[in-house]
């Protein structure tokens, strides 16, 4: 599968990862805000009750209790243990019942080894996709990825998108740099821009919406056509 012809640069709403399209994020937030809380009413699984909880704050809900999770790990091990899990979620806003919170730290800590690893964890709480659609992402992900270091940055951008044709870069309100910045602060939760993505945020991101995963795949198959 391709995404992009071997020497085409693409202008703002093209591609794979369209800017205007995916950067304008708040019809695609409130709609997954109602759908998750519609959906925490009959749902009683606790992994999926805070995945929904997560969903119900937008597409960076998950980002964002991952950055919570972060800040704790003071000794940067990759793991939490049940008392900095429950600090996580109370800092995060996470409405759930003790008993319940210690239940889901059990299902992660299968070695019964009083730690959950932090990444395992972050990966079971995205919501579930197929081999296809993560092939789609990642796909996605590495034409960004000009310099291939895992993580997608300005430079990488200048070399697959064209953000001269953005309007707001022709009515001279934003610079190229702007554009690019505005484009990659959107996978960040609002408190964590550092202009900088990485495949993490970028699952994530498409994670929390299926339907931008089925946007990926169908601009993709149209672009191998032509």
């Amino acid at each position: 599968m391709c995404f992009l012809g071997n020497s085409r640069t693409l202008k703002l709403g093209e591609g794979p990862v369209p800017l205007l399209t995916m950067a304008g994020t708040a019809r695609h937030d409130r709609e997954m805000a109602i759908s998750a809380k519609r959906q925490l009413s009959t749902t009683s699984d606790p992994v999926e009750r805070l995945r929904l909880q997560c969903l119900a704050r937008g597409s960076s809900g998950i980002k964002g209790l991952s950055r919570t999770f972060r800040i704790m790990d003071d000794d940067n091990s990759r793991t939490l243990d049940l008392k900095e899990f429950l600090k996580g979620l109370n800092d995060y806003g996470v409405l759930i019942e003790k008993d319940e919170a210690h239940k889901l730290f059990q299902h992660f800590d299968r070695d019964g080894s009083g730690h959950i690893d932090f990444d395992e964890f972050l990966i079971t709480l995205r919501p579930p996709m197929s081999n296809a659609r993560k092939e789609v992402i990642m796909q996605a992900f590495r034409k960004l990825d000009k310099t291939g270091d895992g993580v997608i940055t300005i430079e990488d951008l200048r070399g697959v998108y064209n953000a001269k044709h953005h309007p707001k870069y022709q009515n001279g309100e934003w610079t190229e740099e702007q554009v690019f910045r505005t484009f990659l602060d959107s996978f960040d939760s609002p408190d964590d821009k550092d202009g900088k993505v990485t495949k993490e945020e970028f699952t994530n991101y498409y994670a929390g919406d299926q339907g931008r995963v089925r946007e990926l795949l169908l601009r993709s198959q149209r672009l191998h056509r032509e």
